[in-house]
C-alpha cells in the first residue's frame, strides 16, 4: 500500500549532468508521479536546500513528503514501497 500523499508533490534536486537524476526523473514520468525538479546549477539556493537536507551536496536528492532520499538507483526499492 503506498504512504505517498500526491497532494504533496516529490521534490527532485538536480543537476543536468547527474545521470542518476535523469534516470529518476525518467522513472517517475514513467510511473506517472507528479514531482518539482529543482535544478541547483541555475539555482545555488537549491544547493544550499540540498546541504540543509542532507549535510552533504549529492544529487539526486529526492523528498517525499519527510523522507530524504540521498542518490536514486540504491534507493530506488525503498523509493519505490513510497509510490501508488
Amino acid at each position: 500500500m503506498s504512504d505517498i500523499n500526491q497532494t504533496v508533490p516529490i521534490q527532485i534536486y538536480t543537476i543536468p549532468t547527474c545521470s542518476d537524476c535523469h534516470f529518476a526523473k525518467r522513472y517517475f514520468n514513467e510511473q506517472q508521479i507528479h514531482y518539482i525538479e529543482y535544478n541547483c546549477e541555475e539555482d545555488m539556493k537549491y544547493a544550499k536546500e540540498v546541504l540543509e537536507l542532507t549535510g552533504k551536496q549529492i544529487v539526486p536528492t529526492i523528498v517525499i513528503q519527510d523522507k530524504v532520499f540521498v542518490g536514486f538507483a540504491e534507493n530506488l526499492n525503498e523509493i519505490s514501497e513510497f509510490l501508488p
